[in-house]
């Protein structure tokens, strides 16, 4: 690692925490929506977990998707880098046991004294500063044969750049990391950390405002199996196995 390194990392992370912590931002409040719960249940239905093992979340945030997983029967460890959201989450969850942990994910051994059999991540990994320092440090606090799964925005669709360039609050700084959300770019990262049984599975059409509307829900569920453009689809889950 060159000197420079941990300089940058930590230039990074103070950007990522205020970026978050001095803003609203509505995209990440806790709410029960279809919306929330499609990526959820997608998310669940790739990954195959399993509910009688402790569950690893990376940037849990406000705890948008931390308390659908509680509501249906998760025990989850939130990990994110900043205490200030996590007193947030605690506070939206105080009916629940959940662990939290602040620190960078790339800290994580350092924190933590368990081992996790599986670990999820919404919208966080293009956040992360670097993806193969992240991969094998998350690797570190898994067990062998652990399943992980993330569901991040689709670097080929244009709309989210669209979305950054027009949404007051987002910046390309806080969330260009967009851009690294390419199979060949995570995948690639997490099978140098030992992860294997690699898949990336592309899923839906449209934002919040439309697909929250039962109409929405509908036309997309017909649009979906005949629109021929599968790499165009809005988000993805990237998946795998811990081999070693």
């Amino acid at each position: 690692m060159s000197c420079g390194r941990p300089t940058q990392v930590a230039e990074h992370n103070r950007y990522q925490r205020h970026y978050y912590e001095t803003r609203e931002l509505p995209r990440m409040t806790p709410i029960s929506s279809p919306y929330v719960l499609q990526h959820l249940e997608r998310l669940l239905s790739v990954a195959r977990l399993s509910r009688d093992a402790r569950l690893l979340e990376v940037g849990a945030g406000l705890g948008r998707y931390t308390l659908p997983l509680l509501e249906q029967g998760f025990t989850v460890t939130a990990l994110d880098l900043s205490p200030v959201l996590l007193d947030k989450l605690r506070l939206e969850a105080s009916a629940y046991d959940v662990r939290t942990v602040a620190c960078d994910i790339a800290e994580v051994a350092e924190h933590v004294d368990e081992r996790f059999s599986q670990a999820v991540g919404f919208f966080t990994l293009h956040h992360m500063h670097d993806l193969d320092l992240v991969m094998r440090e998350l690797a570190r606090v898994l067990t062998p044969g652990a399943r992980v799964a993330f569901c991040e925005p689709n670097a080929l669709n244009p709309l989210f750049y669209v979305q950054i360039v027009v949404t007051p609050g987002m910046t390309w700084r806080g969330d260009g990391g967009v851009v690294r959300m390419r199979p060949r770019v995570v995948l690639g990262a997490m099978e140098r950390a030992g992860f294997g049984e690699l898949g990336v599975e592309r899923f839906g059409l449209f934002p919040p405002f439309i697909f929250n509307r039962r109409w929405g829900r509908r036309l997309e569920q017909w649009l979906d199996p005949v629109l021929p453009v599968r790499w165009l689809r809005t988000f993805q889950i990237f998946h795998g196995t811990l081999e070693r």
